[in-house]
Formats: C-alpha cells, sequence, structure tokens
C-alpha cells in the first residue's frame, strides 16, 4: 500500500497492491491519475494486470486482457480478487472484479501463456510520421490532471482541433507518447498507454463531452523481451472509430516502437453523450 516507502514514480503508486487473502489485494486510487470522473481507465486496467503479475500462481506473460467498467471508481481504497480460472500447457486463464464499498466496479479476464519460438511475420505497418524531437510536447491544460503523467507530441487528431473548437471529419488521432518522468517500458506502463487516446468524439464533434469507456480489450503482440528493449523510449500509437451511434462508438489503436515493432493493439467501446 502506498505509505512511507511509496514508489517514486505516478504509475508504481496506482498500482501498489497489499496481499490480504490468497486471492485477495487492496490498492488506493492516485489523486495524480484524476479523470473526469475517478481515476484515469489506463490506471484502473494496469492495477488489474498487476494483481495478475503479482499472484503467487502466475505462469507466463501477459497475452491479453479485457476489462469491463461496471460503475466509477471512487477516490480511495478498492480491493481486487484475482483468480486463475483454469491453467493449461501454454496458457492460463484469469478471472478478476475490482470492488468498493461491497459494490462491484470492475471486472476482468486475461490470458497469461507461455510463448515458444516460431514462425513470425508482421503484416500491418507503422504509419510514416516525424521522430518525437521533431514535434512540440502537447499541453495539459485538458482539463483533467492524469494527462501531465505523459509527454505526448501530436502527428494528426491533436487536442488543439478540440480546444478550438473544430469538429474534425475524421477521427484517427496519431502521437508519440512515453511516461513524464519517464520510466522503462513493461506490461504495465503498456496496459495504461492502451488507453491514453482522448474519446474519438471530442475529435469529430470539436468539443469535449460526456465519454467514458464501457469495456476495454488489449492484445500483447510483442514478448517480454521486446517490451524490456524500448526502455524510456517514445511509444507511437494511432486510434480511430468506425461508427459513433446511439450513444457508443469504437475505438481501434496500435501501439508500436519507434523501430516498427506492433507492440499491443486495444479495442474498446465507449459511451458518449451529445
Amino acid at each position: 500500500m502506498p505509505g512511507r516507502d511509496t514508489p517514486a514514480h505516478a504509475l508504481d503508486q496506482a498500482v501498489a497492491l497489499e496481499r490480504v487473502g490468497e486471492n485477495l489485494v487492496r490498492g488506493r486510487t492516485v489523486d495524480a491519475w484524476a479523470n473526469m470522473v475517478g481515476p484515469f481507465g489506463g490506471t484502473t486496467a494496469a492495477v488489474m494486470l498487476q494483481a495478475i503479475l503479482q499472484h503467487p500462481e502466475r505462469r507466463g506473460d501477459p497475452l491479453a486482457l479485457t476489462l469491463n467498467y461496471a460503475g466509477p471508481v471512487a477516490d480511495g481504497g478498492f480491493e481486487i480478487e484475482v483468480r486463475p480460472a483454469r491453467t493449461n500447457n501454454s496458457n492460463q486463464h484469469w478471472w478478476l472484479e475490482m470492488r468498493q464499498g461491497g459494490q462491484v466496479v470492475t471486472t476482468a479476464t486475461a490470458i497469461t501463456a507461455l510463448r515458444r519460438e516460431t514462425w513470425s511475420e508482421t503484416e500491418a505497418a507503422p504509419p510514416a510520421v516525424p521522430a518525437p524531437e521533431d514535434l512540440a510536447p502537447a499541453g495539459s491544460d485538458r482539463g483533467v490532471r492524469w494527462v501531465e503523467n505523459y509527454d505526448m507530441r501530436f502527428v494528426t487528431g491533436g487536442w488543439e482541433a478540440v480546444a478550438n473548437g473544430e469538429a474534425s471529419r475524421e477521427s484517427t488521432t496519431t502521437m508519440w507518447i512515453r511516461d513524464e518522468p519517464t520510466r522503462a517500458l513493461d506490461h504495465v506502463s503498456l496496459t495504461a498507454l492502451c488507453d491514453s487516446f482522448f474519446p474519438r468524439s471530442f475529435l469529430r464533434l470539436g468539443r469535449p463531452v460526456p465519454a467514458g469507456t464501457v469495456t476495454l480489450s488489449i492484445h500483447y503482440l510483442a514478448t517480454a523481451e521486446e517490451i524490456a528493449a524500448q526502455g524510456t523510449d517514445f511509444i507511437l500509437g494511432s486510434v480511430h472509430s468506425r461508427r459513433f451511434h446511439g450513444n457508443y462508438h469504437d475505438e481501434t489503436a496500435r501501439l508500436w516502437s519507434r523501430s516498427g515493432t506492433l507492440l499491443a493493439t486495444s479495442h474498446q467501446l465507449m459511451y458518449f453523450k451529445s
């Protein structure tokens, strides 16, 4: 639990957990990650993954994580029940539930796996973009505190258009991003980065509107060694939506290393009100 020995980095504070039972851990939200309502959803995803990574029965590395945000996470303490649902020769299936005050606020399923060397190919290619050093850091004046924890450098679809009230005909945002202050990339930080894009409805409408993630799925396509090799370098992310309809819209993102390794993809469904 955060306290006298609280880790220095805000992300490590957010995912700090205390084991209190065989399949039960406790943590607390961190003010530095405050969002419009409750904490940044990326840290909720990251702390759920951390509960698996710290479980003594865990086998293998993260392969997939799906979260359903059942209700807003309130500031303060929470508990996570985490248990392996089934363990096979090469993969392990997990079930998780985050609770506050006896109420479920987030549920999740996940898969960890033992990867083996095999034939490999990547069909998708990263977009051609300027280097992050050639782009100006984005401002953090967006009405939410959590963005201060990232160095974002927009290539296309940046926040400036939203701030200026300019509706866009295209939902894509492409940006370089890394933790601020810098932190070596791992599965935990990569998980949070997968949810670091502002809602696509903001960009299309040219203004912030009430919005929030309902469900988020992350597929980890890189090995632990490939992720660790990124160190504290920028990650290239690109996200777009396919349809806005009936108060919901989808978002699909890809995250690349500077050298072009596809590290992860994320897919989510968001509620929005216009």
